[in-house]
C-alpha cells in the first residue's frame, strides 16, 4: 500500500466574487499529494494562486469547492471539531513576521501564548528549547519584535510555528522579505528542521535557486492550476511544459560552462486576468509553441518523461500537430 500522504487536495477551488458579475478564479482545480516527509515547493508568477492555495490548505482562506485532507483526515471537519489538536499537527509562517506577530508582545510571549492556550507544561524549558532549535540568544526574550533583526524576526515566527511540535508546516514565502545573507541562513534552519524534526513542508516561493536547493518534490501553478508537478530534480532537469520551461530558464547555474551556453526563455506580455480565462489552454496567449488544439481544447495533466505530470497538448502524442 502507498504510504499516507501528509496533505492532499482535490479539486481544489477558490473563486472571488466580483461586484460586476463572475468571479475571480484563484485557484481552480487543485489536485496535489504531498507525501510525509516531502519538502515540496509552489511555484509560478505573482498572481497565479500560490499564497491563496497555501492559505487554503491550512484553513485561513475559505475555499469554494474541493477537498482538503491533512494526515488522512477532512481539514474542515478535523478543524471544527477537534481545533487543538489540528493546531497540533499543522502551522503556518507568515511572509511578513512582524505583521504575523503583536507589537505589545515581547518575544517570550510571542512564544509562550500557543503555550498557553494549549496549557502546555514546562513553558519555560520549552521556550528555552525553541531559541535552541532557531539558534537565537536567550537576550531577544525580553525585546518587542520591531528591535529585532528581520532574520531573528523569522527565526521568532519559525520557532511560534514549531512551538506545539507540528508534523506539517505551510509556509508563505518566509525568505522574500530577507537581505541575501540572511536568507541563505533562513534556508539551512529549514534543512535542518525538516531533517531533524522529520517535518513535511509546503514552501511558497519565487527564488527558484532556493527551491532547487532546498525542495524534493514541485509543483508549478499557472492561473490557478497545477501546469507541471514532479520531483525537483525532473522538474527542474528535464521541465516539459513551456511555462515551466520559460520560468526555470531564468535559475542561474552554479557551473560557468552551462552558465555561458545557457538560452532564456523570455515569455511576452502579462498572465491574463483569472477574472477573465482564456479558452483552451490557460496559457496559449503567451506560449511560443502554441498550436490550433490549444487555442480551442483544454489540455488534460498526464504523465511526461521526468516521471511527474503536465498539462500541455505536447504530451499527447494524438495532439500534435502533423509536422
Amino acid at each position: 500500500m502507498p504510504e499516507q500522504a501528509a496533505i492532499e487536495v482535490e479539486d481544489l477551488k477558490v473563486h472571488f466574487p466580483n461586484r460586476g458579475g463572475g468571479a475571480t478564479r484563484a485557484v481552480d482545480g487543485v489536485s496535489l499529494r504531498v507525501s510525509r516527509g516531502a519538502f515540496h515547493g509552489i511555484i509560478g508568477e505573482s498572481g497565479c494562486g500560490k499564497t491563496t492555495l497555501a492559505r487554503t490548505i491550512v484553513g485561513l482562506q475559505k475555499q469554494t469547492a474541493g477537498k482538503v485532507r491533512i494526515s488522512g483526515r477532512d481539514r474542515s471537519e478535523w478543524q471544527k471539531a477537534d481545533r487543538l489538536n489540528f493546531a497540533r499537527t499543522v502551522q503556518f509562517v507568515f511572509q511578513d513576521p512582524l505583521g504575523a506577530m503583536s507589537r505589545r508582545q515581547t518575544v517570550r510571549q510571542t512564544l509562550e501564548e500557543p503555550l498557553l492556550i494549549h496549557r502546555m507544561p514546562n513553558r519555560r524549558d520549552r521556550i528555552a528549547e525553541l531559541l535552541q532549535i532557531v539558534s537565537l540568544p536567550e537576550t531577544v526574550l525580553d525585546r518587542p519584535p520591531r528591535s529585532l533583526s528581520g532574520g531573528q524576526r523569522q527565526r521568532v515566527s519559525i520557532a511560534r510555528a514549531l512551538a506545539l511540535d507540528p508534523t506539517i508546516l505551510i509556509c508563505d514565502e518566509p525568505l522574500s522579505a530577507l537581505d541575501v545573507s540572511i536568507r541563505a541562513q533562513i534556508v539551512n534552519l529549514f534543512m535542518k528542521l525538516r531533517q531533524e524534526l522529520d517535518l513535511t513542508i509546503v514552501m511558497v516561493a519565487h527564488d527558484l535557486a532556493v527551491v532547487r536547493e532546498m525542495c524534493t518534490s514541485v509543483t508549478v501553478l499557472y492561473l490557478g492550476q497545477i501546469v507541471e508537478e514532479g520531483s525537483a530534480q525532473g522538474v527542474f532537469d528535464t521541465p516539459s511544459h513551456p511555462y515551466s520551461q520559460a520560468l526555470l530558464s531564468a535559475v542561474p547555474s552554479a557551473d560557468p560552462r552551462i552558465e555561458s551556453t545557457r538560452r532564456r526563455k523570455l515569455l511576452e506580455g502579462d498572465p491574463p486576468s483569472p477574472s477573465a480565462i482564456p479558452q483552451g489552454c490557460r496559457f496559449h496567449t503567451r506560449c511560443p509553441v502554441a498550436f490550433d488544439a490549444c487555442r480551442s481544447d483544454i489540455p488534460d495533466i498526464r504523465e511526461v518523461g521526468h516521471g511527474g505530470r503536465a498539462r500541455c497538448f505536447l504530451a499527447d502524442k494524438t495532439k500534435r500537430p502533423q509536422i
